[in-house]
């Protein structure tokens, strides 16, 4: 996954634009990017798979436009075993290579309840079998360094989890974004202790507003090192100084990664360009 210049791989995420004013934002934000040379993008689905035929069309359009190969994310959410192979297919069909399987978040979020629907799956191990069994396309997965809601945050589960997905034909692995280095460490030493080669790249999300990283942390669980909060104290109403010391504490830890060999570095962009692009140039991963 990743190009001959580095040997990390460099990616982002963007997720789908609510509207064609947020869409247009998010092809500027791209041109942005572009010249980064990333190794892959990736567009996310809403919550209860609410933008799926946004997201599978801008991810297709990606595609269509630009040299970046893409990465498509698919859910398990409210749809059928027959819909999911046919987005597969049209997956296929637009030139895209890989796909992350996901199960995907309820209407509520990662920690509400899980809905089964008839003729559907509950579970990504499934979608990752059934991407196998059609072909031609490689699986990646999902990996949480704190843990995901529905193992009630229980790291041994969600690796046992992980080797399933391997067993059953997946080659990598992308983690929810984290704050940590260790978590990150932990989950790499248990997989390999295990005999597992899935590869796990690192999830970095750059904080640029306060009220927004409440939010994902309040819908996943995700936890947030109180030294890492209190960073921000002296800087809740100067958004510019948050946007700083995001940049600085990504930068620290995309540098422990590096160091620790990670083999690849995935960007949650939250489809903005300014940040990733500081990031990337402090880590050394690329040379405007």
């Amino acid at each position: 996954m990743s190009n001959d210049l580095r040997d990390t791989s460099f990616s982002l995420e963007f997720f789908p634009p609510k509207d064609l004013a947020g869409e247009e934002r998010l092809w500027q934000v791209l041109a942005q990017l572009q010249p980064l040379h990333p190794d892959f993008v990736s567009v996310t689905y809403g919550a209860g798979g609410s933008t799926r035929d946004r997201t599978i069309r801008v991810t297709t359009e990606i595609t269509a436009r630009t040299a970046i190969p893409t990465v498509a994310h698919l859910t398990c959410v409210g749809s059928t075993k027959s819909e999911l192979i046919e987005i597969l297919k049209q997956y296929k069909n637009s030139g895209i290579k890989s796909i992350l399987a996901l199960r995907g978040d309820p209407q509520g979020g990662p920690t509400a309840a899980w809905q089964s629907i008839a003729d559907g799956l509950d579970h990504a191990d499934q979608l990752v079998e059934m991407a196998m069994k059609l072909g031609g396309l490689e699986v990646g997965v999902a990996a949480f360094p704190d843990g995901h809601p529905a193992s009630n945050f229980d790291l041994e589960k969600d690796i046992e989890v992980l080797l399933r997905k391997e067993e059953l034909g997946a080659t990598f692995a992308t983690t929810q974004f984290f704050f940590e280095f260790q978590k990150w460490q932990k989950i790499v030493d248990r997989l390999s202790q295990k005999g597992s080669k899935l590869p796990v790249i690192a999830g970095i999300l750059p904080i640029t507003n306060l009220k927004q990283l409440s939010r994902m942390v309040e819908l996943s669980g995700i936890q947030i090192p109180a030294q890492i909060l209190a960073r921000f104290d002296n800087a809740t109403d100067n958004p510019q100084e948050v946007k700083k010391i995001g940049i600085e504490i990504a930068s620290e830890l995309g540098a422990k990664l590096l160091a620790a060999n990670v083999p690849g570095l995935h960007f949650y962009t939250m489809n903005t360009a300014e940040s990733t692009i500081e990031i990337a140039k402090n880590l050394g991963l690329v040379k405007l």
